[in-house]
């Protein structure tokens, strides 16, 4: 059986350390702010694609802005 895992980022502190709001960042990367707020609190996983954009604008690699972790207790 699989082990299951998760997304976590810090998205949120690296986005306000360049003084950017949710809003910007989204119109930047042609998504939703809402969609912005769920990466934050990671509710949503990013597809590769969106991770890629979101590194682009801030100068990162995805890996700098995302982290894979198994979940606990499996």
């Amino acid at each position: 059986m699989a082990k299951e895992s998760k997304i976590i980022t810090n998205l949120k502190s690296v986005r306000e350390s360049k003084g950017m709001t949710q809003q910007e960042l989204a119109d930047r990367i042609g998504m939703r702010r809402e969609t912005i707020l769920h990466l934050e609190n990671n509710r949503y996983n990013p597809s590769l694609e969106m991770a890629l954009k979101i590194a682009q604008v801030f100068g990162l690699t995805v890996e700098e802005l995302f982290e894979l972790r198994r979940k606990e207790g499996l």
